[in-house]
C-alpha cells in the first residue's frame, strides 16, 4: 500500500479556461512513486491539455499541481527538473548513435555520467543497439531510447502520451514490460495517457477516467473481485425460463447470456439466491463471477463515447 509521504504528482482543484470556455473544472488527483497511473478519458475530455499543464507548456487558470511538493506556479525550475515526458513519439536525431542521442540530451542536465547513461541502456534493454544510428532503429526500439532519454535525469514523474502508439503486439509487449519494470526499480510515478484500453487494464496500478474536463472515476485495476460492492454473475440451470421468472419477480434485472443467466448482485446475496433456488426444486450446475472489464466500465462511465 502506497503511503501519502510517497505522493510524486497532485494536481489540486486544476482548472483551465480558454476564452470563457472552462476545459478542465476543478481537477484533483495524485500519484504515487512506484506506481503507473493510467488517464484515460473520450476525444475533448481534457487529457492533453492537463498533461500540458503538468508539463509547463500551458498556464494554469487556477489551482496548482506539485511535483514532490513543489509547485509549477511558483517554483517551476525545482518542479521541472523531476519530470520526464514523452508525448507521442520521441524526439531524436536519426543521424546520430542511440549512444550520442542520449549523450546530447544529458548536456542539458548537469551530473549525469557515462555511468548512468550505461545503467539507463540496460533498463531499457538497449545495450546492443545503443552504438547503431537510430535511424536503423525499430518503432520500438526508439521509444524505448525515448523512454530512456525521459529518465536519464532521474525524475521522480514520468509521463507517457501514447507510448504504444503505431507499435505491433509484440512492440506493445516490450513497451509494457519495461514500462512495469522501470516504476518498480526507479521508483518513478508513472502517468499514461492511451486509447488502448486492455494495455492500461495489464500495465497499471490505477487508472483515472476524465469526461468534460473532470475526473468522474478513479480506481484500482487489480482490485481483487470480493472486494466489489456489486458482482455479475452467470448462473447455469436446468430451468432457465422459470428461474429467470423467479428472479425478475424477486426484483432482478436478468439477461440470458450464450444459454445462462446473468445478474448483477452484492456478494452476500449469492448464497440466498441459491438457497431460494434450491428450495424451489431447480437444479444448479454452476454459479461464476464475471470480471468487469475496463473497456466496460468505461463505455457504461461515459456512455460509450470515443476514446482518444
Amino acid at each position: 500500500m502506497f503511503l501519502l509521504s510517497e505522493v510524486a504528482l497532485e494536481l489540486s482543484s486544476v482548472k483551465k479556461k480558454i476564452g470563457k470556455k472552462e476545459i478542465i473544472k476543478g481537477l484533483d488527483l495524485s500519484i504515487n512513486k512506484g506506481e503507473v497511473y493510467g488517464f484515460i478519458g473520450p476525444n475533448g475530455a481534457g487529457k492533453t491539455t492537463t498533461i500540458r499543464m503538468i508539463v509547463g507548456l500551458m498556464k494554469l487558470t487556477s489551482g496548482d499541481v506539485k511535483i514532490l511538493g513543489k509547485s509549477i506556479q511558483t517554483e517551476y525550475k525545482s518542479a521541472a527538473r523531476n519530470i520526464g515526458a514523452i508525448v507521442e513519439n520521441p524526439e531524436l536525431y536519426p543521424f546520430l548513435t542511440g549512444w550520442k542521442n542520449l549523450k546530447h540530451y544529458a548536456r542539458m542536465y548537469d551530473g549525469i555520467s557515462n555511468e548512468r547513461i550505461k545503467e539507463v541502456v540496460s533498463l531499457v534493454g538497449l545495450d546492443r543497439a545503443i552504438h547503431d544510428k537510430v535511424g536503423k532503429y525499430s518503432l520500438g526500439m526508439r521509444q524505448r531510447l525515448g523512454i530512456a532519454q525521459a529518465i536519464l535525469h532521474k525524475p521522480a514523474v514520468l509521463i507517457l502520451d501514447e507510448p504504444t502508439n503505431g507499435l505491433d503486439p509484440a512492440g506493445i509487449r516490450e513497451i509494457r514490460d519495461y514500462i512495469r519494470d522501470l516504476a518498480k526499480k526507479e521508483n518513478v510515478a508513472v502517468m499514461i495517457s492511451s486509447h488502448l484500453l486492455s494495455e492500461i487494464e495489464l500495465m497499471c496500478d490505477r487508472i483515472g477516467i476524465i469526461q468534460q474536463g473532470q475526473l468522474i472515476k478513479e480506481s484500482s485495476v487489480h482490485v481483487d473481485d470480493s472486494e466489489a460492492l456489486k458482482l455479475k454473475v452467470l448462473i447455469d440451470v436446468q430451468e432457465s425460463e422459470r428461474t429467470e421468472t423467479l428472479l425478475k419477480g424477486r426484483g432482478y434485472i436478468v439477461k440470458t447470456e450464450a444459454g445462462k443467466l446473468m445478474l448483477e448482485l452484492e456478494r452476500q446475496e449469492i448464497p440466498v439466491i441459491v438457497k431460494q433456488l434450491v428450495d424451489e426444486g431447480i437444479e444448479i450446475y454452476g454459479i461464476t463471477p464475471v470480471k468487469v472489464t475496463l473497456e466496460e466500465q468505461f463505455l457504461e462511465l461515459t456512455g460509450g463515447n470515443v476514446i482518444g
